[in-house]
């Protein structure tokens, strides 16, 4: 059977042992690229559409505290049964009501200390703050797709390695027998090749395993198993030039630092809606009532009044004045995690550049190692025929060669990932960048369509 031929048939027999969906080349298949996994990834993640459910809610923060701008409204209704007897110099006399009024009542904050205000800038902050944490959410799994996807691809290449590895060594060994049954060489040069293929079919295994293993990470953070999956390749329009640059780009985008200064934000208004309780406040309170057989059987009396509030708080034992203190020490903290938070992704910025050009001169140097063991290994194949190696020198050369193979393949996914982890790091791993085929979820609408609703409880989406 052809080499060729002979690979792609183990390759096809590995795919049906590990009951893989992998269609080879030829099959009816579409096949799957990097672009693609990551559209399905970004459409079906539990964990993004979770994140915009919560986006959703915190929308709702912003209606709430609009409503300190409106009027309370309510009506109240009430009927009873009274029953007297009266007894006036003999004279007895007995009356049965039955009492029983409407009425409506309108309340209406004209001055709250600013608190509603406050709340409001700091609904708003909190909204922005998720926007910028979903954002955070949808590159994570986006760069969680490209490391499964890039996994399945090394994991698929090192077990065919392995397994042609096995192939190989089984057919040494079936060479060393027969030439140790003719006495060309010893029972050692035997063991060792009995020894050799031992080891490539644990490995074989092990391969297996990482590939059953990545695969199930593809299919949780896809959605779906991998199928005749294309080679991956690094982004190059999305980084720039020079580390610095990245840097730069990093702390002006990266979503969790925009999400840490809405949160600073968010806090000082909290200081500012709890300092608001220490203020006066004004309010109006207008009334209309109909009360009907209140005093005699059939009377109908009709009453309305209208009255002005002031309240101004003196002391309320330091209760209000310590929550002061305590958020702005919240605010301060909230002050603290911005720089932190910024100097982590300046960080990440520089770790994942590292990585990526240490992967890049990886596989400089695999290349050049395989090219060195492919060459080594064809030496010593033509030295030991006419016996100037042994059979260990040839196992040797074979492993070299197995392991620059795998070092090159390691690094290739490696590069790649680097690669969308500097990306990640500067807060550019989204769609629109990506150019990925899939409807952008866009969180302003949903908050547009609740900002200015005055009443209903059904969602937007109809819930």
């Amino acid at each position: 059977m052809p080499r060729a031929r002979s690979a792609r048939w183990n390759a096809a027999l590995i795919a049906a042992a590990l009951g893989l969906s992998t269609v080879l080349p030829g099959g009816g298949a579409r096949a799957e690229t990097l672009e693609s996994a990551l559209a399905r990834a970004y459409t079906a993640s539990p964990i993004i559409n979770g994140e915009r459910a919560g986006v959703r809610a915190t929308d709702e923060n912003v209606p709430r505290a609009l409503s300190g701008y409106r009027p309370r409204i309510s009506a109240s209704a009430d009927i009873g049964r009274t029953w007297s007897e009266r007894d006036v110099r003999g004279v007895r006399t007995e009356s049965a009501l039955t009492p029983r009024g409407i009425g409506l009542q309108i309340d209406q904050s004209i001055y709250n200390g600013g608190r509603t205000a406050a709340a409001v800038r700091q609904a708003e902050s909190q909204v922005f703050a998720a926007r910028q944490n979903l954002e955070a959410s949808v590159q994570d799994v986006l760069f969680q797709a490209v490391q499964a996807y890039m996994n399945v691809l090394r994991d698929t290449a090192i077990l065919n390695l392995q397994t042609n590895n096995f192939d190989v060594l089984g057919e040494q060994l079936r060479q060393t027998q027969d030439r140790f049954d003719v006495g060309e060489v010893t029972r050692t040069d035997v063991a060792q090749s009995e020894a050799r293929v031992a080891a490539a079919r644990s490995q074989v295994s092990l391969g297996e395993a990482n590939l059953r293993s990545s695969i199930a990470i593809y299919r949780r953070v896809v959605g779906v198993d991998p199928r005749q999956l294309q080679p991956g390749s690094v982004p190059q329009n999305l980084i720039p030039g020079t580390i610095d640059a990245a840097v730069q780009t990093a702390l002006a985008e990266n979503p969790n630092i925009i999400a840490a200064r809405h949160a600073l934000d968010a806090a000082q208004a909290q200081v500012r809606l709890v300092e608001g309780e220490l203020l006066p406040s004004l309010g109006v309170q207008g009334s209309v009532n109909q009360r009907y057989s209140s005093n005699i059987a059939g009377d109908s009396v009709t009453s309305a009044q209208i009255v002005a509030r002031l309240d101004v708080p003196l002391y309320q034992g330091g209760e209000v004045s310590a929550r002061v203190r305590q958020a702005k020490e919240i605010a301060q903290q909230r002050r603290f995690d911005v720089d932190l938070v910024r100097e982590q992704v300046r960080a990440a910025v520089i770790a994942a550049w590292g990585q990526y050009e240490a992967s890049t001169a990886q596989i400089v140097a695999a290349q050049a190692q395989v090219s060195a063991a492919e060459t080594a290994l064809t030496g010593v194949r033509e030295e030991a025929r006419v016996g100037q190696r042994t059979t260990l020198d040839v196992l040797n050369a074979q492993q070299e060669l197995l392991n620059a193979r795998v070092n090159l393949i390691t690094a290739q996914r490696d590069r790649v990932v680097a690669a969308y982890s500097v990306v990640q790091a500067m807060g550019r791993l989204a769609p629109p960048r990506l150019a990925l085929n899939v409807e952008v979820y866009d969180p302003s609408v949903h908050f547009e369509q609740v900002d200015g609703l005055w009443y209903g409880t059904q969602t937007p989406s109809g819930q």
